[in-house]
């Protein structure tokens, strides 16, 4: 690396240095000052140490390597005694300067050890090699010491032993300095030591040494600041007496006092130069290369650090030359280090004061900063939307108004902190500017209110942002800085109510409607007390003094809107979206307000103008809000709700009074019915169905009509959809408060049979408007038919409900049968085939997304229903089959619906798995034919599935040991069900299957595949064995996915010439014809002791009759030939023309019989077992010494390759912890700084403000010629 060139290894000292002081604490008890030496403050290079000094020891002798000895006994050293950080830190420093001033040199050496030992290193520095070893020696010899086995250090290492070391040893280098500042680091011995070392060892190849000496070199620059900021508000003291005294009259001037500020001031003077030089040599030795480092934590340290140097000496630090580093390093890759660089900023753009000198940096890195609001690290983003609050702050001119709209859009961030802080941004932005009130003056309320015109801002920000669905979101982001604005809910009511002052502007229909949806998500956000759904992180529990905030918002919110809401209605009345709003108000009033503060008559005007709402208005939502007010209202707990229970019963039998009337007259005109009967039907079967929702209408036996109205739609196959609609969802509600008022277990049994028979001849109704002509309808009866079935499954009698044993349902097999058809035939559908999409508008987005979420909320009804068996499981092979076709649209679901099934048998969902498989290649078959492609895009699509299907079982072997073993044989028996379409002789109808099977056999665990590959050889013939055309390639291809990494003992007698992996593994090549039919490599994973599944294999199944196993009579071996892997002794022989075809595999085999060959000694069984054994012994030992000779020649080339680095770094068979250096001294990352000169960068003091001898600042270091140059980073500097 570039060593700064004013710290040389050696120094030397004279020998009365340490004995100049008696105390380290005063500068007042060292009247000589620093006239001594001369050469201090001067740079000059110091020679080396004379040998006298090196032996100085005198009362040190009772030391060994730096440590205390006491009566025999060895003090606690400095590392302890910081690790346990129990001691006080300035005692410990005390003594220390104390030991110091008694010996240094075996002072300087504890304090040497205690960097060593910080660092991790066992090793220990010696009085021998302290006096006799250069630096760099000694940190070769500590680096070969480093024989640490982990990567941790102190610094690094996790526990309670270990948490608060780096902030102890972070104090002692502070409390260290601190207390020598007044003369031990003008010694010139001490601190040059210590720098010395620690540039040394912040150059290491080793993280540890790097990392901790750069933290101790950064600390101790902060020090040195510290104490330049003290000598110079010394100098400008002495420089102001100096001047006060000269300017007396020569009578009362006293000139000893002149003489003795002078001295004074050029003591301090020269004690600044000196330190000046040593954070120069800090800076340039240290700072200039760790910056850079590849370790994010030091890169880290360096930022942190020059931050608080800017901000604690800003006379000195805060210029370009300086700030240009936190500007660079806002670029780097680690997320940690960013963030370092936004806090240190923070912390200068905090005071105003240094504004000044920060506008050059602002002007070249505004829209770095800018951009860091995006970052991908929400810590990041926060802290950068913080900093250009602050900047806003500061001048108003900086940011464009592109900037401010780039932070402004993150109020509806996801992420809650990064939407408050741009909440706050946004608040400081738009929301500081307040009319002044003036004294006196009493407090303008409502329009008003200075709040009005902030108001209108807030509607208009929200309009302009065109995200009209996140009202709750904006509101949140600025509830912690603007709660007193957006909880002024008078002023609200007084914008919407009141009318508009002369000259101005009313509020248009838009711009209430936008204001009414933002005071209602204000009210929620005061009574609930917690972020909207999707950005917050659970429930926290709220403090004494949150919860005292939250019943006064309530009280206060009641107060007021109890008396403003019922002409809000009457205002609104005919407005559906405002009216929808303003009647979800009273769900968050305190109802006993109502009684307290004497508000009744208030109440029933609400209640009239709820009714009056009712009857105006059918949409959907409205008349929901209406039935949810009503429910929020109707609590038995307050005294209003016989008041409210009355007026609710009297509009439902007005309701259910002329619906009966209208229906029955609809039912009576039949065809002739008009389109108003219809409506009026229709109105009033929507006002009904939305109360039954949150009401329970038994007493007005809804279920009579309803279902003399849906069976009448059944006959004449004429009734309105939307009728058709609302009554089945009618229907459904009276079902479900029927089956609630049962389940508390005080119903009769006479209720629960009226229960079980409405609800089955609800059931079957459904299942016949499954079959209507119109969409929405079969949607519609699908969805509630689902729901019913899981309602009414054999669940419902978990949790002490035995009593409802009797209205269990189960689907018959017909309509599960309907309703897997309607899935397939409804969901299953490509996006422009979907006709539910009307009018025109298949090409908007936003009705494909809503058609989409509609069918995904149908597949995961049918889902839920396989999930809870209450349909069969394997008909979910039909859904599983679909998983890679739609997987963007349904994937999720259907990998849920596998991973819910597999918890609850995993051998079934096994079994479906591969029925699907098997389902998919029977239609390749049907419409490929036999003779199809295996390369074909619908093969390969098969296989890809099946893969990915063998990805969901996992890792461990051991859960799913049956289940791929049941998986095996299902797909064994299915590739053998059909025989050959081309005759005896030929492949099986099903052979290509296995093709697709190979894909699970790596998850097979070793001794089962021994038990598949056996159950395999039970369905195949002699012959099979020794066919090696195209059309057998997948049974050669699964056959050796069973034996790779299989048991290495002979697996059958047919597995010889085949076996891939059989005596001895070959890293030989494969023949092509094996190669083409194999899959990809699967993962080897160890082999568990334990049984093989027999669950699986007590099955007895009988070979099929058309593939009759040999009946072997002789054990003779003819003509033995070695497998495809040149390593496996064949059990069978091979035909003459066999052994040529595979010689040549491209060429075509014959079939003809082939005499048998003698002329080679026979070989019994057992014999041939012995022979493999011995051969595959002969061949491990034989890799074994291979690779312990290949292991010897790689340590052998990595000792020379680092002796290379620096001979004698490190001993045999030791290595250290060693990481490349980012942008050090071997340059192995490319340098950000390239064409840097760095030797022009000096910290230069500032002058005293008084003192005119001292030279101006040096110019700005913001330049390019000195810096770098415009294509580094990416970064302009100009």
């Amino acid at each position: 690396m570039i060593a700064a060139p004013e710290i040389p290894s050696e120094f030397s000292y004279t020998q009365d240095t340490d004995t100049r002081f008696s105390s380290d604490t005063d500068f007042s008890e060292d009247p000589d000052g620093r006239g001594a030496n001369s050469a201090k403050g001067k740079g000059g290079k110091k020679g080396k140490k004379a040998a006298g000094e090196k032996g100085k020891g005198g009362k040190g002798a009772g030391r060994i390597n730096g440590h205390h000895q006491e009566n025999g006994m060895e003090n606690m050293m400095l590392f302890e005694v910081v690790k346990l950080g129990r001691s006080a830190m300035q005692s410990v420093v005390d003594d220390w300067i104390e030991s110091y001033k008694h010996d240094r040199d075996v002072a300087l050496l504890d304090l040497i050890n205690f960097f060593i030992q910080c660092s991790g290193c066992k090793g220990v520095v010696s009085g021998e090699m302290f006096r006799n070893m250069q630096n760099s020696e000694i940190i070769r010899r500590m680096t070969e010491e480093f024989d640490e086995d982990s990567g941790d250090y102190p610094l690094t290492i996790a526990g309670p032993q270990w948490k608060k070391f780096k902030s102890s040893f972070c104090e002692f280098i502070l409390v260290l300095v601190r207390q020598c500042q007044y003369s031990i680091i003008y010694d010139e011995y001490m601190m040059d030591t210590v720098i010395s070392l620690l540039t040394g060892l912040s150059d290491s190849q080793v993280r540890a040494f790097r990392h901790t000496s750069t933290l101790a070199a950064m600390k101790l620059m902060t020090a040195l600041v510290n104490v330049a900021l003290n000598l110079s508000i010394n100098m400008d003291n002495t420089q102001r007496q100096y001047e006060a005294e000269r300017n007396k009259m020569v009578a009362k001037r006293a000139n000893d006092r002149l003489e003795l500020l002078l001295q004074k001031r050029k003591e301090l003077q020269e004690n600044q130069d000196e330190i000046e030089n040593m954070m120069n040599a800090i800076f340039k030795g240290v700072f200039v290369h760790r910056y850079r480092d590849s370790i994010a934590e030091i890169r880290a340290i360096c930022i942190e650090e020059i931050g608080v140097w800017m901000k604690l000496y800003s006379d000195a630090f805060l210029n370009d030359s300086y700030l240009k580093y936190v500007g660079w390093t806002m670029h780097d890759k680690q997320g940690e280090v960013r963030l370092k660089c936004l806090t240190a900023l923070q912390g200068l753009y905090y005071n105003r004061e240094l504004n000044a000198r920060l506008e050059l940096f602002t002007s070249r890195f505004k829209d770095r900063i800018v951009s860091m609001t995006l970052d991908k690290e929400y810590d990041v983003a926060v802290q950068a939307i913080k900093l250009l609050t602050l900047v806003l702050n500061s001048t108003d001119e900086v940011l464009t108004p592109e900037d401010c709209e780039s932070v402004y859009h993150l109020v509806y961030s996801a992420h809650r902190p990064v939407a408050v802080a741009a909440g706050e941004f946004l608040y400081k932005k738009l929301f500081s500017q307040r009319e002044p009130e003036e004294e006196g003056a009493p407090k303008r309320r409502g329009r008003q209110s200075p709040n009005a015109n902030l108001i209108k801002t807030t509607v208009f920000f929200f309009l302009e942002s065109e995200l009209h669905e996140h009202a709750a979101y904006l509101v949140d982001s600025l509830w912690e800085c603007g709660a007193e604005l957006l909880k002024d809910w008078e002023c609200m009511i007084s914008l919407l109510l009141d009318d508009p002052l002369p000259g101005e502007e009313a509020l248009t229909d838009r711009q209430e409607t936008a204001l009414i949806e933002i005071m209602l998500c204000t009210v929620r956000q005061a009574a609930e007390c917690h972020p909207p759904v999707g950005r917050g992180t659970g429930k926290r529990v709220m403090t004494a003094k949150e919860k005292k905030t939250q019943l006064d918002d309530r009280t206060r919110m009641t107060e007021l809107f109890a008396v403003a809401l019922p002409p809000l209605l009457a205002k609104y009345a005919v407005d559906a979206e405002k009216v929808t709003n303003l009647l979800q108000l009273p769900q968050f009033f305190d109802l006993e307000i109502y009684t307290t503060g004497r508000l009744e008559k208030h109440l029933e005007s609400l209640l009239r103008q709820i009714r009056e709402i009712v009857e105006k208005h059918t949409d959907t939502e409205v008349l929901e809000s209406c039935s949810k007010t009503y429910h929020a209202l109707c609590n038995e707990e307050f005294t209003i709700f016989n008041r409210v229970d009355i007026a609710r019963s009297q509009l439902l039998d007005e309701l259910v009074d002329k619906f009966n009337r209208l229906l029955e007259d609809f039912l009576q005109e039949g065809e002739d019915a008009d389109e108003d009967d219809a409506y009026q039907v229709l109105s009033t079967l929507k006002r009904i169905t939305a109360f039954h929702n949150a009401h329970d209408l038994s007493g007005w036996d809804l279920f009579t009509s309803n279902f003399k109205l849906l069976n009448t739609g059944i006959e004449n196959g004429d009734m309105p959809e939307q009728i058709v609609i609302h009554s089945l969802q009618c229907t459904h509600y009276v079902i479900l408060w029927h089956l609630a008022k049962s389940s508390e277990g005080s119903s009769r049994k006479d209720d629960l049979v009226t229960l079980r028979k409405q609800m089955r001849a609800f059931c079957m109704m459904c299942q016949r408007y499954l079959t209507n002509v119109n969409t929405a309808v079969k949607e519609q009866a699908f969805t509630i038919l689902c729901d019913l079935l899981l309602i009414f499954s054999h669940q419902m009698v978990s949790g002490s409900r035995e009593h409802l044993e009797s209205l269990i349902y189960s689907p018959e097999d017909s309509l599960q049968s309907e309703l897997l058809s309607f899935i397939l035939n409804h969901v299953f559908i490509d996006q422009d085939d979907d006709t539910n999409s009307t009018d025109g508008q298949q090409d908007d987005e936003a009705v494909k997304i809503e058609a989409l979420h509609k069918r995904r909320n149908l597949l995961a009804a049918y889902c839920k229903l396989i999930i809870y068996c209450v349909v069969e499981m394997k008909t979910g092979a039909d859904i599983f089959k679909q998983y890679m076709r739609y997987y963007n649209d349904y994937g999720d679901i259907i990998k849920e619906t596998m991973s819910k099934t597999r918890q609850i048998d995993k051998i079934q969902c096994a079994k479906t798995l591969i029925l699907s498989l098997q389902q998919l290649f029977n239609e390749m078959l049907s419409e490929l034919g036999h003779g199809f492609d295996r390369s074909s895009s619908a093969f390969c699509g098969i296989k890809e599935l099946a893969r990915r299907f063998s990805l969901t079982f996992g890792l461990d072997q051991v859960k799913t040991r049956d289940a791929i073993a049941m998986l095996h044989k299902d797909g064994i028996e299915f590739a053998f069900k059909d025989p050959s379409p081309q005759g005896e002789g030929g492949p099986p109808l099903n052979l290509a299957f296995l093709d697709i099977l190979s894909e699970f056999s790596s998850k097979l665990m070793r001794q089962d595949k021994r038990t598949v590959h056996m159950y395999l050889e039970r369905f195949m013939t002699f012959q099979m064995a020794l066919q090696r055309e195209d059309c057998w390639l997948p049974l050669i291809s699964y056959r050796n996915s069973l034996q790779a990494g299989g048991d290495d003992d002979t697996m059958s007698v047919m597995s010889g010439y085949s076996s891939r992996g059989s005596s001895i593994r070959s890293k030989k090549a494969k023949p092509p014809a094996a190669a083409a039919g194999t899959s990809a490599a699967k993962r080897k994973l160890p082999e568990e002791e334990s049984s093989s599944s027999s669950e699986v294999w007590q099955q007895s199944m009988q070979t099929p009759v058309m593939m009759p196993s040999p009946h072997l009579t002789s054990t003779a071996m003819r003509d033995p030939k070695r497998g495809r892997d040149d390593s496996y002794m064949g059990v069978y022989p091979l035909p003459h023309d066999q052994q040529q075809q595979q010689q040549q595999p491209h060429q075509h085999p014959q079939h003809h019989q082939q005499t048998p060959q003698h002329h080679q000694t026979p070989m019994d069984y057992n014999s041939q077992v012995t022979w493999m054994l011995a051969q595959r012994q002969q061949e491990e030992a034989r890799q074994q010494q291979e690779r312990a000779m290949n292991y010897a020649k790689l340590r052998t080339n990595l000792q020379h390759a680092i002796s290379r680095r620096g001979t004698g770094l490190m001993e045999e068979d030791e290595e250290p912890i060693v990481e490349d250096v980012m942008m050090s001294s071997e340059g192995r990352m490319d340098d950000l700084n390239e064409g840097m000169d760095f030797d022009t960068m000096d910290i230069d003091l500032p002058p005293s403000k008084n003192r005119r001898e001292r030279s101006e600042l040096k110019p700005d270091y913001f330049d390019p010629a000195s810096i770098m140059d415009e294509s580094v980073l990416g970064v302009s500097m100009f």
